[in-house]
């Protein structure tokens, strides 16, 4: 079983929709199939039909989530520290091109989300920027073409 790389954060996030998951939606979708079986006939009866397809969604869902959990690492960024960008830094950057700024924390693959930015060790940007420094100018391959980003700070948030 591999180990998949996750911030505290992620983990207990995880842990609250794992929560919420068992103890809401597993119990509304019983009763719903409870209540579609008294209307009767099962065969047509599209109430039923949605609930059985929305508990095996919600199964499908704990199992996932029961599984990254197993699988999870869970990294404590605030014990981190260093110069050098690394999972659960959380990095400035200048685009080369355009003097666009952003600030973006590598995360693992499943915390990822770029409006909150958190980006994914696995994305592009963050393979180019790990083992790097304040100063470096690294590049990265786009649809669009190679953009250049300058790292302006590593911090441990």
């Amino acid at each position: 079983m591999e180990k998949v790389p996750m911030t505290a954060e992620g983990y207990h996030a995880l842990d609250e929709d794992l929560k919420r998951l068992k103890t809401l939606e597993r119990p509304a979708v019983i009763a719903a199939i409870s209540e579609a079986r008294q209307h009767g006939d099962l065969s047509e009866n599209a109430e039923y039909h949605a609930a059985k397809e929305r508990q095996g969604w919600i199964e499908g869902q704990i199992a996932d989530i029961e599984d990254r959990m197993a699988r999870a690492q869970v990294i404590d960024v605030s014990k981190l520290s260093g110069s050098q960008v690394k999972f659960g830094a959380t990095v400035s950057v200048v685009d080369e091109d355009t003097e666009d700024e952003a600030r973006y924390q590598i995360v693992g693959e499943h915390e990822a989300d770029v409006k909150l930015g958190k980006i994914s060790i696995a994305s592009p940007i963050a393979r180019a920027m790990i083992g790097k420094e304040m100063g470096d100018v690294v590049e990265v391959p786009t649809p669009g073409g190679t953009k250049a980003y300058e790292i302006l700070k590593v911090e441990w948030v």
